[in-house]
């Protein structure tokens, strides 16, 4: 073998290897693919304070160090909310134990009329005995609600419950700094809710 047949020779083997590096190490490099809408925010989601169903006083910064999974319903929500808190609970159960217990579901009612805490120590924990259920006077509820752009409105309804609530549907997630990273519009699997955090959580 002469010595330009050697150059060729390892030149091919070296662009082999090169390529073969690419496909296999190229995926580890890429960004991740979400199913949720991707949100970067620089700040923090500006602090609020509201009532656990525990009935302790909590500030949503009380939360930093946890990927927080934020849900504005209600107890009363005869469909939505209860689709997906149940979606929410699935998806935390196919977590891995340590990247689950470095999440937080808070659900934030947009009914505090009705939703006491006591209503909601009933509620919120049967999909999740992590999840904790937050209520608190309107003013508070506007200052948590408004900020991430969450829309609620009552609309009378005939019946025992009198009206029900029309309310924004998306789950917000937070990083552990409190920032917004990621939006989930209604109807997404838990599979898919699993995957994204199991993405995000570190």
């Amino acid at each position: 073998m002469n010595i330009k047949t050697r150059l060729l020779l390892i030149l091919a083997v070296s662009a082999v290897s090169i390529l073969v590096g690419i496909f296999v190490i190229l995926p580890r490099v890429q960004p991740p693919t979400f199913h949720g809408m991707i949100l970067q925010t620089s700040q923090p989601v500006t602090d609020f304070t509201l009532t656990a169903h525990t009935g302790e006083r909590v500030n949503l910064s009380d939360f930093r160090g946890k990927w927080v999974v934020l849900y504005f319903g209600y107890t009363f929500c005869p469909d939505v909310c209860p689709l997906t808190l149940a979606d929410l609970a699935r998806a935390l159960r196919l977590l891995e134990e340590g990247k689950a217990a470095r999440v937080q579901v808070l659900m934030v009612s947009v009914d505090p009329e009705r939703d006491t805490p006591q209503r909601l120590a009933a509620y919120a924990p049967a999909f999740h005995p992590t999840f904790l259920g937050l209520t608190g006077s309107e003013e508070e509820l506007a200052a948590a609600a408004t900020p991430l752009g969450i829309y609620y409105a009552r609309q009378p309804v005939e019946g025992a419950s009198g009206y029900l609530v029309d309310h924004t549907a998306s789950v917000t997630v937070l990083d552990d700094q409190g920032r917004v990273r990621l939006l989930w519009p209604f109807g997404i699997s838990a599979e898919m809710m699993a995957e994204d955090l199991g993405g995000l959580v570190r």
